[in-house]
């Protein structure tokens, strides 16, 4: 299975990387503004390093060739890089998409109103909604660095659980694994708490 991660160099992304090459039938594509960030750490024949911005269409475009799904992890113009994604991918007849938003762009945090800082991530999601891609998104709650995999999910619509606590960033990167390589989360989006 062939899979493009962009924004390669994300602390979750990065965590990604190796549960996906966990998976032998797994090979990646690592698309980031600064390739030379990874491409001394020794990630094998699998992986293949492209450099661009996410925003770039032609670029997207070009990484996007062969892939069978696309996995993104930015920060910055989330409106901007969801459109050049979404229509990259459109061109290049890719529909499998998991994307990191954030909890609270629905307003279902209890108790939470985040206001204008999270505008970015809303219409990024409403974006990736209309696509009319095969997409997951991912909100993920407050992140941290523990070596566990334990967590719930809620789905939209739903409020978000356990908001308060932090949940590891390994635990949001093998429910994008688990999402890209075996469909899980399915034109859903689901919030990622800590179990």
């Amino acid at each position: 299975m062939n899979i493009l991660i962009v924004g390669a160099h994300g602390q979750i992304a990065r965590v990604a990387i190796s549960l996906f090459l966990a998976r032998p039938e797994v090979r990646l594509t690592l698309f980031l503004r600064q390739a030379d960030r990874l491409r001394d750490v020794g990630l094998g024949d699998r992986v293949r390093i492209v450099e661009g911005d996410a925003t770039d269409e032609v670029a997207l475009g070009d990484a996007m060739a062969g892939q069978q799904a696309v996995y993104v992890n930015l920060a910055g113009d989330l409106p901007r890089q969801a459109r050049a994604i979404v229509a990259a991918m459109r061109s290049a007849a890719v529909q499998r998409l998991v994307f990191i938003s954030s909890m609270g762009v629905y307003d279902e945090v209890p108790g939470e109103r985040h206001g204008s800082i999270l505008d970015p991530y809303r219409e990024a999601t409403r974006i990736v909604e209309a696509s009319g891609l095969d997409y997951t998104i991912i909100r993920p709650a407050w992140l941290d660095d523990r070596d566990v995999v334990a967590y719930g999910t809620t789905r939209k619509g739903e409020p978000f659980a356990n908001a308060g606590a932090t949940v590891s960033r390994k635990s949001v990167a093998d429910l994008v694994v688990r999402s890209v390589v075996d469909g899980a989360g399915l034109n859903e989006s689901l919030g990622v708490h800590a179990a």
